[in-house]
């Protein structure tokens, strides 16, 4: 698996429905899933953040392109930068016809390598819907303690769980 940027020109192409133009943009054919209310939501929200700081691209939405043919299963990233204590959130989302394949799982191997990687993390976050069975299966085994809930306006009640970043057991 490899992580593709989303750049603000993609997400505004995506926004405006357009994925032919997205997918030229990207270098990848993206497919509808990437235009779903859902994904429009997010685009709009990580453009704003980008608009606000331009620095924060670099931990935004990627796509998560796998096999010689490139097929795009899905996005993943970050919710933005560091905060003031080390700490990154994750997101990843597997398109329909490529989940329970092992895609997730790799999304987030490969995030939390990033983080590793990036001194200023000390903390990997997931927040998760209690009843997001597979999601708190794709983080089971990753050295993740739940610390805490919250209320989300957009998803509603969350679990939140956190790691040291370098300290998740990493295959």
């Amino acid at each position: 698996m490899r992580f593709v940027e989303l750049s603000g020109e993609v997400m505004s192409a995506l926004l405006d429905g357009d994925l032919p133009e997205a997918g030229r943009k990207a270098g990848v054919a993206l497919t509808e899933y990437f235009v779903n209310d859902r994904a429009r939501w997010l685009w709009r929200f990580r453009l704003g953040q980008i608009a606000a700081d331009p620095d924060h691209a670099r931990w935004m939405a990627r796509q998560a392109v796998v096999g010689d043919e490139g097929f795009v299963v899905g996005h993943a990233g970050f919710h933005g930068p560091p905060d003031e204590v080390g700490m990154v959130e994750i997101g990843y989302s597997v398109a329909p016809e490529f989940r329970r394949q092992g895609y997730a799982r790799a999304m987030l191997i490969e995030l939390l390598r990033r983080a590793a990687a990036e001194p200023a993390v000390t903390t990997v976050r997931a927040t998760i819907s209690p009843d997001n069975v597979a999601s708190l299966a794709t983080i089971s085994g990753f050295g993740f303690v739940e610390v805490g809930e919250q209320w989300d306006d957009e998803d509603g009640l969350e679990l939140i769980f956190e790691v040291p970043a370098g300290r998740s057991p990493l295959p």
